[in-house]
């Protein structure tokens, strides 16, 4: 048998806006639309895997990022089914998975769903890519200089790859 060393190539950290810019997608009472609250932005891969140059970006680079009844998501933006952008779906409650704040994402194109704490999906064995998030109190420089500031740096990375 061939020994194997396992490494974690870790993701670098990307500013993704203030936390006050993402208002809360729960209270829309229009079937809780992502599209226009959330933010997509494209971040290749540190290895290299992101085609660069392209003005049109790729969605596999591209994470979702937005906050349902109190909490911020990033994710994907590409259904691991169907490759369809999450952006154009609908987040919702998941009331019988026994959580307290059990919320899910559907896919526009097909319908599938994916349980937005786990990525756990509800047909098959895709699951969806969840993203790390972090709060970060502002420099002083994004904060407009104001020393009382209350909001907070959201930051996102790719959760680390296991490589053997």
């Amino acid at each position: 048998m061939g020994d194997y060393q396992e490494s974690v190539q870790a993701e670098p950290w990307h500013m993704v806006g203030l936390a006050s810019a993402f208002p809360d997608i729960s209270q829309d009472n229009e079937r809780c639309h992502i599209l226009p609250a959330c933010k997509t932005m494209s971040i290749p891969r540190a290895n290299g895997d992101g085609q660069s140059g392209n003005r049109f970006s790729n969605l596999s680079d591209q994470v979702l990022v937005f906050k349902y009844k109190g909490f911020l998501h990033a994710i994907d933006n590409q259904c691991p089914h169907s490759s369809f952008p999450l952006k154009q779906g609908n987040v919702f409650d998941i009331e019988d998975m026994g959580t307290p704040h059990g919320a899910g994402i559907r896919c526009f194109r097909h319908g599938w769903k994916f349980d937005l704490f786990s990525g756990q999906g509800d047909r098959g064995p895709h699951k969806l890519n969840l993203w790390d998030i972090e709060l970060r109190q502002p420099s002083p420089s994004s904060a407009g200089d104001t020393p009382a500031c209350t909001d907070q740096e959201v930051w996102v990375r790719r959760p680390p790859q296991t490589q053997k």
